[in-house]
């Protein structure tokens, strides 16, 4: 997310300043994590963390600005589409730990990361889906409740 100040006072853009540097070292740190996470899965591809309601929080290089957008709502609609499922036919609480989307060319794995954040990992087809859910799980407890994404208000 970029920052448009305009023409603003002084104050004003002293306070956006800390905001936009804690957002690019949280981006930082996010996106070395997920670097590892490529690097150690066998035909992994694509990686993104972002916010329950599809916003990209970081993603891997290799995604163009729009493939990451992209993707990040796509993951979004399966995790929100697992959620009715959760609701209807699980337990009644809506949690939903895990959805895995097999099409053509790859497949689409999405976890929980926190609270409201969600890590989405495109594969080939031939990954083996028990390494991959290990790996992820290991990320996800690398950032050991440290990621939330709170609702963004309108």
């Amino acid at each position: 997310m970029t920052v448009h100040t305009g023409t603003t006072s002084a104050t004003n853009t002293t306070s956006a300043a800390p905001a936009a540097s804690t957002r690019s070292t949280t981006e930082e740190k996010l996106g070395w994590l997920v670097q590892g996470l490529l690097a150690r899965t066998p035909g992994a591809r694509h990686a993104l963390v972002l916010s329950r309601d599809g916003l990209k929080l970081c993603s891997s290089p290799e995604l163009s600005v729009d493939q990451a957008d992209h993707l990040a709502a796509i993951a979004a609609g399966i995790q929100a589409l697992s959620h009715g499922a959760s609701l209807q036919f699980g337990d009644g609480t809506g949690d939903v730990r895990s959805a895995m989307t097999e099409f053509y060319g790859g497949i689409l794995f999405i976890v929980e990361a926190g609270e409201g954040a969600h890590l989405a990992l495109v594969t080939a087809e031939e990954a083996d889906a028990g390494l991959v859910g290990h790996n992820m799980g290991q990320l996800v407890e690398q950032l050991d409740g440290h990621l939330s994404a709170p609702p963004r208000l309108p």
